[in-house]
């Protein structure tokens, strides 16, 4: 008889989960707590193989509407709870994934510490956060767990309370009790200044402590100071592309609140910084440039005559404060205590406090507390400036059209731009950028299209203006298919000044190209080359020095399918580097990463290092969306555990050495053609050319349901239209994995894989890195699958006949890629050659068993009538729990 296959569980796990149980038991009563776990022991023994799984259903089936939300919340509490403890215990910590790691790799391959750091001091390496709809969870939530993390560090520390006096362990379950009884669900349509506060959170509580801790680690490995190659971007009130919503005031309100939590922090640590920095110039010497800056503080106080950091500090500390008033029309929490004028720019600052930190340095003095700290303040002024985290512009290319036609209508330039050929946009949008006339009129009438677009370029250049150039550098042109896509870009830019013809032709903003279908993605090279080949653009990239390009996999996979996606958008990669080469124009790729496989999720490490060979460069921006922002950057060595991971993977994919031979690549670069043809004709098969798959689709997956939840400001569809091409890519991947069959991130793998050859597959799992990361990936993907499961949601099917067909078309696809993995793979399960995360998934299936079942039963009594509140909270509730489970469903 077979052994029961042990469920893993790390101390944490165990500890939180008797906390959560404790607080069920006692706000719930036992009668729940004992339904509770009799189900979970079901469902737990159902996957230890030591019972029957008819057992789990009888025990769901006694449960009342209200017992069943209990239920819900619990197991959805239980997940969150796990998810923490795996964050903190770095379940998910990837091999060599340290800088230290990187370092000593290269060193093997014969790639000196100083070639490392040069290429670190002209890098740029950029996680984006974005307001993508797929975090469920309310901000409430999220705090109560941030202060679990928050306890359980000093817990780590043997502490048996806080600073305040409050019992650790208690405080914990007091944390526990009130996530039992906050309310999960938004009742609201979230609002971008919602998304805003949110993501301020983590900018403010997780990065900016978090970013200057890690650079100082990084100085002592490196043996010198590197440049702030590692900073932060956010897309968050400034992506309006499908969102009607972000408006310039969101783009006002994103910016101005940023600046107003930097600066805040920035004067809580200058005020600590002159409380410690108590150096009398009887005792110790300071340089000239301190003395100086002392002088010109303003604090001439008797009793700190011998203190000149002192009163250095206390003159910066009135300016910056000047800089908050000015910045928040209010002062600070803190008042100066002289009057000062306010600091021009974040550079300003900088220098005096590097007045500062030189004449600690000179005098030997960098050992003392303070001057880390002081060290931390300076680095953090260098990387974040005034804004705290770079705001990317970003609209759909069929909306700056629209506007450029109506604007050259009205100015009397063309009467239809928009009937015009490529070539003659091409000509027109030329020539006027050759020029400095404005289009826009004050006298006349435009669409509110066109003044709402308007003021987002004005509010950018006021921006600008306000922060600092770096607050606002790019402009992302979604559905770019043409070079006048990015000219319409610059004549928006031109009639806010940030584009400038005579003289030092500038941009002081960059129109990015983004590619994101698979036909995009094959043309995306011709577009670049045509670009290039415009004598202007030369005077436009030399002042950045580089132009970005962005690769979106959201929408290639809907358009093409996983196979087809990953491999287009390796191939156009590779295409680009070799055009961007020909020009002499340095290449910045721009990932347009989801939290899904289906939407380009997964590792971050092995996907930056299986970018083709030359294609980094120690440049890389990479977005990070909805749920995955928390599970990597919710606790702050989680976050430092990813920032230091992307770092040194794209270190390695900069420097290390070609994985493949000429030879090599050739054949397996014909072979994935090969697989990828077959996975793209499986695929548009089944989701673009089978009748009735997109009734199929809407009736099996809770799409509608989850349309209902208010977790993002932006609309769920592009249009009323009911094709899945108008479908946007995040509710279709979100559904397809609330029903458990994650068809985006597998389908049409099985045709490819049975059709090839076993030998050659293994070879280029062995030896190249992209295979292997898309192979690791499918894996994944499969594993959080149930086809047994996926069979209840295919009931929900009205048309019997129709959703047993397709379902049954859609099994047979997943077991056949299921063998054919296992095959290439050489293992008897899923994830047998890994280990960690085999025990991660394994933890949580038990939990997401049940909470499927429930979310059908229910979704069949909503569907079919039934209006009791209960029902649709346990539906939007399961649909919570669910994700939460699966950690990157969307």
């Amino acid at each position: 008889m077979n052994q029961p296959l042990s469920i893993a569980q790390n101390a944490d796990v165990r500890f939180l989960g008797k906390l959560l149980g404790d607080v069920i038991r006692s706000y719930g009563g036992q009668v729940l707590f004992q339904r509770i776990e009799a189900i979970r022991a079901a469902s737990v023994d159902r996957y230890r193989g030591i019972a029957n799984p008819r057992g789990l259903a009888a025990g769901l089936d006694t449960l009342s509407l209200d017992e069943t939300v209990a239920f819900v919340r619990s197991f959805m509490l239980f997940s969150m709870l796990a998810n923490l403890a795996e964050d903190r215990q770095g379940a998910a910590a990837e091999e060599g994934s340290t800088l230290a790691s990187a370092l000593q790799f290269l060193s093997a391959q014969g790639v000196p510490v100083s070639e490392a750091a040069a290429l670190l001091d002209r890098a740029l390496i950029v996680p984006v956060l974005t307001a993508h709809p797929t975090e469920v969870m309310r901000k409430s939530m999220l705090d109560h767990r941030n202060r679990i993390a928050a306890l359980m560090r000093e817990r780590d520390l043997g502490r048996a309370e806080t600073a305040d006096g409050e019992v650790i362990e208690e405080g914990i379950a007091a944390q526990i009790a009130l996530l039992w009884q906050t309310r999960a669900l938004r009742r609201e349509r979230l609002y971008v200044s919602d998304e805003v506060d949110t993501a301020l959170t983590y900018l403010r509580d997780i990065f900016l402590p978090t970013v200057p801790a890690l650079y100082a680690r990084w100085e002592r490995l490196l043996g010198a100071r590197p440049a702030s190659f590692l900073r932060l971007g956010s897309w968050i009130g400034g992506d309006r592309d499908g969102n009607p919503h972000v408006t310039a005031d969101s783009l006002r309100l994103a910016l101005g609140r940023a600046a107003q939590a930097l600066l805040a922090e920035y004067l809580e640590q200058l005020n600590a910084l002159g409380a410690e920095l108590s150096l009398s110039s009887e005792l110790a010497a300071v340089s000239p440039e301190l003395g100086q800056l002392a002088q010109r503080g303003g604090d001439f106080k008797a009793a700190r005559a011998d203190e000149p950091y002192r009163r250095a500090i206390t003159g910066i500390y009135a300016r910056l404060a000047a800089t908050f008033q000015k910045f928040t029309g209010r002062g600070p929490p803190r008042p100066a205590s002289v009057g000062a004028e306010p600091y021009p720019d974040a550079e300003s600052l900088s220098a005096d406090l590097k007045v500062l930190e030189q004449s600690l340095r000179s005098q030997n003095q960098m050992g003392l507390n303070a001057a880390g700290a002081l060290a931390r303040l300076c680095r953090a002024v260098e990387t974040f400036g005034f804004h705290l985290a770079t705001l990317d512009l970003r609209q759909n290319a069929d909306v700056h059209a629209r506007i450029v036609a109506e604007l050259f209508k009205v100015a009397g330039v063309s009467a239809d731009y928009q009937a015009l050929s490529e070539a003659d946009r091409v000509l027109l949008l030329r020539h006027e950028l050759a020029g400095e006339r404005l289009l826009a009129s004050p006298y006349a009438s435009y669409s509110p299209e066109t003044l709402s677009e308007l003021d987002i370029v004005r509010a950018a250049a006021e921006a600008h203006r306000r922060y600092g150039r770096a607050c606002i550098t790019t402009y992302i042109v979604s559905k770019c298919e043409s070079v006048s896509d990015l000219l319409e870009v610059y004549i928006l830019l031109k009639e806010a000044g940030l584009y400038r013809a005579r003289g030092d032709r500038r941009a002081d903003i960059m129109a990015v190209p983004l590619f994101e279908t698979i036909g995009d993605l094959k043309q995306s090279s011709a577009v670049m080359t045509a670009w290039f080949e415009l004598p202007e653009v030369a005077a436009m990239t030399s002042a950045p020095g580089f132009q970005e390009v962005m690769v979106g996999y959201s929408d290639s996979n809907k358009d093409g399918g996983y196979l087809t996606s990953v491999w287009s958008l390796h191939q156009a990669t590779r295409s680009l580097a070799a055009v961007f080469e020909k020009f002499g124009t340095a290449m910045q790729i721009f990932h347009g990463r989801g939290g899904a496989v289906g939407r380009g999720g997964g590792s971050s490490f092995a996907a930056i290092r299986a970018q083709p060979h030359g294609t980094v460069r120690g440049r890389i921006r990479i977005t990070e969306q909805g749920e995955i922002i928390a599970a990597k950057y919710g606790t702050r060595d989680g976050a430092a555990a990813n920032l230091e991971s992307i770092t040194a993977a794209t270190l390695l994919a900069s420097l290390e050495n070609a994985s493949l031979s000429k030879d090599s690549s050739l054949r397996f670069a014909a072979a994935m053609d090969d697989l990828s043809q077959q996975a793209f004709r499986a695929y548009r098969s089944l989701v673009y050319e089978t009748e009735g798959f997109s009734t199929f689709f809407r009736q099996m997956t809770p799409l509608v349901e989850i349309s209902e939840l208010k977790i993002g400001s932006r609309p769920a569809s592009r249009s009323n239209s009911q094709r899945i091409e108008d479908l946007r890519a995040i509710p279709w991947v979100f559904s397809w994995a609330q029903a458990r069959v994650m068809l985006p991130g597998w389908f049409g793998v099985a045709e490819a894989l049975r059709s090839a050859d076993t030998v050659l597959l293994r070879e280029m799992l062995e030896a190249w890195p992209f295979f292997r990361a898309t192979v690791d990936n499918l894996e994944m993907v499969l594993s959080k699958s149930d086809m047994g499961l996926a069979a209840r949601y295919a009931t929900l099917v009205e048309d019997r006949t129709l959703g047993a067909a397709l379902f049954g078309r859609i099994r047979d696809a997943w077991t056949k890629a299921l063998e054919s993995l296992l095959t290439i793979t050489g293992q008897s399960r899923l994830l047998e050659k890994h280990p960690v995360l085999e025990d991660s998934i394994r933890l949580r299936l038990p939990y997401i068993e049940p909470l499927n079942l429930l979310q059908v039963e229910l979704i069949k009594r909503h569907r079919a009538g039934e209006r009791a509140p209960q029902v649709r909270e346990g539906i939007q509730l399961s649909i919570n729990a669910i994700a939460t489970a699966l950690r990157n469903s969307g």
